[in-house]
């Protein structure tokens, strides 16, 4: 537990920042597996999921969420997927 004001502060807002994150990060998960759901199953429009989730991970990779190594290799995965679906 934190004895100071400025650490019960910095706590504070430490928590706000990663349920912010975790927000963000969960959003980011759901909208690639909606793509991989789409091609397998082939139901609903996999290429304008695809676009969705390449827009929510270039966003996670600029906010710092992903390193930006892993955004391009999950948009490359996403792609080659989509790719092999039509």
């Amino acid at each position: 537990m934190a004895n100071t004001t400025s650490a019960m502060k910095r706590a504070r807002q430490t928590e706000k920042i990663t349920s912010r994150k975790r927000t963000q990060v969960t959003a980011l998960r759901t909208s690639i597996k909606k793509v991989r759901q789409a091609v397998e199953t082939g139901e609903g429009d996999a290429q304008a999921l695809y676009q969705e989730a390449v827009k929510a991970i270039d966003s996670a990779a600029s906010k710092g969420l992903i390193h930006h190594n892993k955004a391009s290799r999950d948009k490359s995965r996403l792609a080659k997927l989509v790719a092999s679906a039509k």
